[in-house]
């Protein structure tokens, strides 16, 4: 019997040109234990985060405790809301409204409030004073609707209204320009929430997925200064994960399985969703933030592993999916002893 771990040719080998990619006997980490990842930075940064009400859930403490697990890594935390800014601009957060946020008549009055915003536009508890200054980092999302993109996967970039795989590549790929004159700033997105109905879903994915691997090495972006997380990716299944791992960005998942795995009623991720978040998350903002400060390339993840689950009927491990196109091999149905299974990673400096 043949386990359902493979690792898929669309995802590693464009990843990994010029590295040796090894596959380690390492548990995915469990719910609940965090994964290591960079230290706290030494002194209080200023952050703000561009959000609505899944946000809101997430940093809420009885809720996805993200506003207090980033106080307790010395991140001084404001957010935007509803009603927020000039004009109101806190009301639009889908993907095409990000343009007006930064590439627009109004961004440098729009950034302005941004960067100086020191209030809380939600109910999170913050440990820290507020240090002064600026805000450095900006994080942003869009809710959970701006997952049902139409077209295809492998849509280019195409300017064209609605919520759509070409427009959405369209935006960020806009956004750019504007993050390149800041590299005072470290700008991270934070990918859509997943929803319930599958109609889109392939699209989400493959969206998310060019956001992670694609977007910033097609455009020949030099600075670290822009850095994705794909909540996305987090919120499809629980062995799913985005966040860091020995001082490696780790991105895994399941073909496949690219529904809401923590829905409610209305598709706002639930509170187990967002607290599996919140611990993916905060390392890899650690490790975002150390690259960023130290002036290191921007990197995304080295290689896209498919983490161990039972198999489905008619899935890939039956006969109709084991030829299937862009399969490398599969793995002994036993893990290694003292594991749950396997890892991809590799080492970052020349010649590993």
């Amino acid at each position: 019997m043949r386990s359902d771990f493979r690792v898929f040719a669309g995802r590693i080998l464009p990843l990994v040109a010029g590295l040796s990619v090894l596959l380690t006997a390492a548990a995915p980490p469990a719910l609940g234990s965090p994964v290591e990842g960079p230290s706290p930075a030494d002194r209080v940064v200023r952050l703000v985060f561009i959000h609505h009400s899944s946000g809101e859930n997430w940093l809420a403490d009885e809720n996805g405790g993200l506003g207090l697990a980033l106080g307790q890594n010395n991140y001084f935390v404001s957010d935007t809301n509803y009603g927020w800014g000039p004009d109101s601009i806190g009301d639009r957060t889908d993907i095409a409204d990000w343009l007006e946020w930064f590439r627009s008549d109004g961004t440098d009055i729009i950034m302005q409030a941004l960067f100086t915003e020191t209030d809380q536009h939600s109910a999170y508890t913050r440990p820290l004073a507020d240090p002064g200054g600026e805000n450095e980092i900006i994080l942003f999302k869009s809710c959970f609707p701006n997952s049902n993109l139409e077209g295809n996967p492998d849509d280019p970039p195409a300017s064209e209204p609605g919520f759509s795989v070409g427009g959405a590549k369209f935006v960020y790929n806009q956004l750019l320009e504007y993050f390149r004159t800041r590299p005072d700033k470290l700008f991270v997105v934070i990918t859509a929430p997943p929803v319930s109905d599958p109609t889109y879903a392939a699209n989400a994915r493959a969206f998310n997925n060019w956001l992670v691997y694609d977007w910033l090495s097609e455009n020949e972006y030099p600075y670290a200064n822009v850095a994705v997380f794909d909540f996305f990716n987090v919120l499809t299944g629980p062995d799913h994960h985005h966040s860091a791992l020995n001082g490696q960005v780790v991105h895994s998942y399941q073909p496949g399985h690219d529904t809401a795995a923590y829905p409610t009623d209305d598709d706002h991720p639930s509170a187990e969703g967002n607290r599996r978040a919140t611990e993916e998350f905060v390392p890899l903002l650690n490790l975002y933030y150390d690259r960023w400060r130290s002036g290191a390339p921007a990197a995304a993840p080295v290689a896209s592993a498919v983490v161990p689950m039972a198999p489905e009927p008619g899935g890939l491990d039956s006969a109709a999916g084991r030829d299937g196109e862009g399969l490398i091999d599969d793995f002994e149905s036993v893990a290694p002893a003292g594991t749950d299974g396997w890892v991809a990673s590799s080492g970052e400096a020349p010649g590993t």
